[in-house]
């Protein structure tokens, strides 16, 4: 009477091996693998965003616009008990950071800037084609914003500023809608690093 413990025949095996063998394979292509072949950049698919960071640019620029026909220098129009319209001139960074500089601010924050912008711009041609998009809309953001503040410091030598929030006497600085864009941006950018970027099975930007 056959063994039924007895090892299956060479047919039996060798399918076995097989199937062992596609496993293999498969789990090679899962995220993380050290030999999973390179994701297809998005390249020229990444152009698209610049559309969004168009468009908060001539968001951005329309309202300084607005402000500086509207407002005097200095001027306040209150809106709620925190909240204030104002036009200010701000020589320094996001946030009137380095504000009380002595002019040399101006010119190195604009090629900052353009600098940052371009290495965002080959960022997102040589991100993975899928996956990315909070990614990707935080980069756009970040762009727009460096950019909507860089056309201010060309064209006046200083950044218009518009929204100021306070409490009583205290007052977080004056900033405008490509602060906004900037801190956004920045926001997305980490949460890509720190939440989703394990998700998809890769490393963080910080290991």
């Amino acid at each position: 009477m056959p063994d039924n413990k007895s090892e299956g025949s060479p047919e039996q095996k060798g399918g076995k091996e097989q199937i062992v063998e596609h496993i293999h394979v498969d789990r090679r292509t899962q995220p993380g693998h050290p030999n999973r072949a390179p994701e297809p950049v998005a390249g020229k698919d990444s152009l698209r965003w610049l559309y969004i960071s168009a468009a908060v640019i001539l968001l951005d620029q329309a309202t300084k616009i607005f402000v500086i026909n509207v407002l005097e220098l200095y001027q306040r129009v209150n809106v709620l008990p925190v909240f204030d319209f104002v036009r200010l001139h701000n020589t320094g960074a996001a946030f009137s950071l380095f504000a009380d500089a002595g002019g040399w601010q101006r010119w190195f924050f604009t090629i900052l800037a353009l600098v940052v912008s371009g290495v965002i711009v080959w960022w997102q041609w040589n991100l993975p084609r899928t996956k990315h998009t909070v990614l990707s809309l935080g980069l756009a953001l970040v762009l727009a914003g460096a950019l909507g503040n860089v056309i201010d410091r060309i064209m006046y030598g200083y950044v218009v500023d518009f929204l100021l929030f306070y409490i009583g006497d205290w007052s977080w600085p004056a900033f405008n809608v490509a602060d906004i864009a900037i801190t956004c941006g920045v926001t997305l950018i980490l949460v890509d690093n720190i939440v989703l970027e394990s998700r998809r099975g890769g490393r963080r930007a910080t290991d």
